[in-house]
């Protein structure tokens, strides 16, 4: 079977979340419903239920006396906390008297620094205007008939523009709570063309908002790269040349949110995703195997880590499993920029944090690409079984 007729399968079988909510249905099809088992907790989340964890203040991040002694103490506090797999930290800068809630890798001011895998991020640089128009092209588009988004819609998970649901359609045996249009955006002028022409706006709003996220992303690789004791230049090329890819999600209200998730676990493939939302929804699992719920901040952007970085870190640094629970009473739009090096990019730890001779810090894991992951998640389930874990070197 040829890939239009492929394509033109999964289509007749797509039921579309969005779709489903507009025509007011009052339960889920059974193509959405989870084992009890994977089912979500559906419970209440309240700020201040947040257990209060160490400060630390980066007022003066950019005097370079103090420089190192802040990305140390970060550093300390990153290994006894456990590196992105437990808590919460909060983050109090003097600079507008404002207070940082972090779960990965934040940015301040335009210093950012690496301690979570997953972490809220405000006063980021970029502009409310960018942020909401981008959000406004998102519901926009969602927004369109079904029969018109349905033009973009494929199952292929090379294309470089596809509209669907679930994580791969073809293969999930339980699909997501969601919609969404995916498309390459860096470098921007080879892939814009091939975006949505309708809503008008979506091609410049969009656009707008992809390119401030990639130099943003330029910044925190430095920090994070500086945060594992590598030169914040290094892989500078690559970091520059690398692949972004922008998830533009639509999780519409949902008549029974606790039989269904938005997206299903999962840890993202790249180095960053950042991950711009309008409400709350994002759950990450703790170090004892537990759904956390990360608060929503407004204006906020989240920062995690993803597996590329598990990876070139040599494990120092982990990705994050997570998922996207969906709630009865309205729709949930996030806007993610997941960030890797180029599609044929072997990425493996780096040397200078390996050191087998003296058995201290023992390569664990096998080189890959993002090429690689496609075809992997191209052929099988990875609800079931991670890609990571096939690159880990037992010992």
């Amino acid at each position: 079977m040829d890939n239009q007729a492929k394509s033109s399968s999964g289509a007749s079988s797509f039921t579309s979340a969005m779709n489903l909510d507009q025509q007011g249905v009052s339960f889920i099809p059974q193509c959405y419903v989870l084992p009890p088992s994977q089912r979500p907790n559906i419970i209440h989340h309240h700020d201040e239920h947040v257990l209060p964890l160490p400060i630390i203040d980066l007022s003066d991040f950019h005097d370079q006396s103090r420089r190192y002694q802040i990305i140390n103490k970060i550093r300390n506090a990153c290994k006894e906390f456990g590196f992105f797999q437990r808590y919460i930290l909060y983050f109090h800068f003097p600079y507008r008297n404002l207070r940082y809630t972090v779960f990965g890798c934040f940015l301040i001011n335009e210093s950012f620094i690496a301690y979570y895998k997953i972490s809220n991020v405000i006063n980021h640089g970029i502009d409310e205007s960018a942020i909401n128009e981008a959000l406004k092209a998102a519901e926009e588009f969602f927004n369109l008939p079904h029969d018109e988004k349905m033009c973009l819609f494929s199952d292929d998970v090379h294309k470089p523009v596809r509209y669907g649901t679930s994580l791969n359609h073809a293969r999930d045996e339980v699909f997501c709570w969601r919609d969404f249009i995916k498309h390459y955006s860096h470098p921007l002028p080879d892939w814009i063309h091939l975006w949505p022409s309708n809503p008008p706006s979506y091609r410049k709003n969009m656009g707008n908002y992809a390119e401030a996220v990639q130099d943003l992303q330029n910044k925190l690789m430095e920090m994070i790269f500086e945060s594992l004791g590598l030169n914040p230049s290094y892989l500078e090329e690559e970091v520059n040349g690398g692949s972004q890819l922008l998830a533009v999600n639509c999780y519409p209200a949902c008549p029974e949110p606790e039989l269904t998730l938005g997206i299903h676990p999962h840890s993202d493939y790249g180095s960053i995703t950042v991950l711009l939302q309008t409400r709350s929804g994002l759950e990450f699992k703790n170090k004892n195997n537990n759904w956390e719920a990360v608060p929503l901040v407004e204006g906020g952007l989240v920062v995690q880590l993803g597996d590329q970085m598990e990876v070139l870190s040599n494990g120092v640094y982990k990705s994050v499993i997570h998922r996207a629970t969906v709630n009865v009473d309205k729709k949930r739009f996030s806007i993610v920029s997941l960030h890797s090096f180029a599609m044929d990019k072997k990425i493996g730890p780096a040397k200078e944090l390996v050191d087998d001779n003296h058995h201290q810090l023992p390569k664990c894991y096998n080189e890959f690409s993002f090429r690689e992951f496609l075809h992997f998640i191209s052929n099988n389930d990875i609800t079931k079984e991670r890609f990571l874990d096939t690159l880990k070197i037992m010992k």
